[in-house]
């Protein structure tokens, strides 16, 4: 797996060039997956998410152009089939992680079995984290 994490998720070209080499293909031939958990616990969490999801936020990143976009939303996982995310995200070639809290996105992609599931994607799967979802990823991070 390929790590792309940022402060501000695609916030310039030169960013945005740095995920296309990261896929090795155009953002336009690319499936992903968004991952809006860490923007709960905030007061305007739900409309945070959907801005997110929806491409009205601030900083574009499910709406880059994406050949599709699905939601992953982490808190649902521990109530689905393993079977049946699992699948979604080892085809995905990427997983974009939103902002928010970092402590309460570690928690869930520790107890929703996500972060068990990422040593095994494919090489070329892109994780792109913005903010809360760049600091998950760090490993003394989620020790800490």
């Amino acid at each position: 797996m390929k790590l792309l994490l940022t402060s501000s998720g695609i916030s310039n070209a030169s960013i945005e060039h740095a995920l296309v080499d990261l896929l090795g293909k155009p953002v336009a031939e690319s499936h992903a997956l968004f991952i809006p958990t860490a923007i709960y616990p905030f007061p305007d969490g739900p409309a945070g998410a959907f801005q997110a999801i929806t491409g009205t936020a601030k900083s574009p990143l499910s709406d880059l152009g994406w050949k599709s976009v699905g939601v992953l939303e982490l808190t649902a996982l521990p109530s689905i089939d393993k079977e049946v995310w699992a699948k979604k995200v080892q085809e995905s070639d990427a997983l974009l992680a939103w902002g928010g809290d970092p402590v309460y996105l570690a928690y869930w992609m520790k107890h929703s079995g996500l972060a068990d599931l990422l040593p095994s994607l494919r090489p070329e799967t892109v994780y792109v984290g913005v903010s809360a979802g760049s600091m998950a990823m760090a490993s003394l991070f989620g020790e800490a």
